[in-house]
This record gives structure tokens, C-alpha cells and sequence, in this order.
């Protein structure tokens, strides 16, 4: 079998998978830092809470956090030479390339390479019927943001920012690619909005508020909602249990349940 065959039957696969997952969203951000995969692992829960089947596949291959976060770090299990089974926690399935490096070591992989893995994630592993597949790419507009749009097709492109005026500029550069790619809902999250005080319970204003609903307005797109800082969400993202999960009465939680229902509306139509 020659290489084009080769991608004719890989692409063969990812279009079967694709058939019985009812929705697909990419969740990236214009630059790194700004909390991308605490966002991904939140909503996926949070969309559970509601009742949707939710699978997330980590595609940012050279920095994947979803297993730290989720706090399971084992192998998946291999069916045979093609098809992998997800992990499951808390009934969320997901992938990661992370357990199948060895620990602490970078990926120093070029563009084609990591782009080959998130296709291989998609028609390999075996999601079965899920309403929800989340993907969790890396920061920028690269080559993985690309693969994952071509590939996924997804519907929804859920974008985080923070408040700050360097952020949102390349976040408007990841709204336009969107775009571009012709995704059909685009959503604006802001993260770290506001912080709220371990000790009186206040929400203090240290970082700005607000960038992200203006630009989303500015842009035409959705605002999806805002994420305060809140000292148990960094813990429980370190701990492997999201704040979702442990503290769901907490200010950060309700943001995630409503970023959920807002997101929901999308899948909705």
C-alpha cells in the first residue's frame, strides 16, 4: 500500500468515526498561558453534568496537561495495530499522548509529525457514539489547528483569552482563523477574570475585566461567559481533580456550568 492509499484508508476511518459523534469543538487560544486546558477539562465535565456523552482528545502534542488534570496517567489499551480504546474518568473518555512518552521528556517533533498523531488520534481510537468530541489544541495557528479543523470539522470553535490587551490581540487573529475555516459558532471565553479572594469570598479586579465581551461584540461572535481566578482551581488542576468535580458550588464552577449552558446552545442548533 503506497502513502496516498495509506491516507485514503486513514481518512476512511476518521469519516466513519466522525459519523456517529454528533458534535465537535476545538478549544485554542491566539497564545499560550492563558488557561486553555483548564477551560477544555471544565467543560467537558460540565457537559457531562448536563447529560451530554463527552469525549476529549488532547492535540497539543508537545505540551499535553489533559492526563495530569484529570489525574489519570495510564496507557490506553490497544484493540490491535489500529484502533485504541479511550480512557474514561468520571465517564469523561479522552486521549493523550502524554502517557506514551516517557515522563519528563520533551516531543521534538516537527509540524507533520504532531499534525500525523492527532489524525491518527481520529481514526484510530474508538470513541463510539459520544454528543460531545472536544479537542484540546495547542496555542497559536499552526499546523495542529489546522490538521484538527480539516479533519474534525468541527462546529464550534470555543476561543479563551484573558482580559489583558496582549492576549486579546491574538485572540482576534484565532477568531479570524476561525473564520476563515469556516467554523460556524465561535465563542469568545474569558479567563482569569477578576480574582476572588480566599479570604472574605470578594471578587477583586486586579487583572481587567470585560476585553473579552467587547472584543466577541467588536468581532461578531458569541461571548460565552467569564472565568475568575480562584486559588482551588489552580489546586485541583495540579490534584487531577477539576474544580468542577470537587467544589461545584464554588464562583469558578457556576462559570463553567454557565460557559457550558451557553455552549450547549450552540450544540443545540
Amino acid at each position: 500500500m503506497n502513502q496516498m492509499e495509506k491516507i485514503e484508508q486513514q481518512d476512511k476511518r476518521i469519516t466513519e468515526n466522525l459519523k456517529i459523534i454528533k458534535n465537535r469543538a476545538v478549544v485554542f487560544s491566539g497564545k499560550g498561558g492563558v488557561g486553555k486546558s483548564t477551560v477544555a477539562v471544565n467543560l467537558a465535565y460540565s457537559l457531562i453534568r448536563n447529560g451530554y456523552s463527552t469525549g476529549l482528545l488532547d492535540a497539543d502534542i508537545t505540551g499535553p496537561n489533559v492526563p495530569q488534570m484529570v489525574g489519570d496517567h495510564s496507557q490506553p489499551e490497544a484493540i490491535d495495530e489500529n484502533q485504541l480504546l479511550p480512557k474514561i474518568k468520571h465517564d469523561l473518555r479522552f486521549i493523550s499522548i502524554a502517557p506514551m512518552v516517557p515522563e519528563n521528556q520533551p516531543v521534538i517533533w516537527r509540524g507533520p509529525l504532531r499534525s500525523g498523531i492527532i489524525t491518527q488520534f481520529l481514526a484510530d481510537v474508538v470513541w463510539d457514539e459520544l454528543d460531545v468530541l472536544l479537542s484540546d489544541l495547542p496555542p497559536g495557528t499552526g499546523d495542529e489547528v489546522l490538521t484538527a479543523a480539516q479533519k474534525m470539522l468541527p462546529q464550534v470553535a470555543i476561543i479563551v483569552t484573558t482580559p489583558q490587551e496582549v492576549s486579546l490581540l491574538d485572540c482576534r487573529r484565532a477568531v479570524n482563523m476561525a473564520k476563515k475555516l469556516n467554523i460556524k459558532h465561535i465563542g469568545i471565553v474569558e479567563n482569569m477574570s477578576g480574582f476572588i479572594c480566599p479570604k472574605c469570598g470578594e471578587e477583586l479586579d486586579f487583572f481587567g475585566t470585560g476585553g473579552g465581551k467587547k472584543m466577541a461584540e467588536e468581532m461578531e461572535v458569541t461571548y460565552l461567559g467569564h472565568i475568575p481566578m480562584e486559588k482551588e482551581n489552580r489546586e485541583c488542576g495540579d490534584a487531577g481533580t477539576p474544580i468542577v468535580l470537587k467544589y461545584p458550588k464554588s464562583k469558578t464552577a457556576e462559570a463553567f456550568f454557565n460557559i457550558a449552558e451557553n455552549t450547549m446552545a450552540f450544540l443545540e442548533e
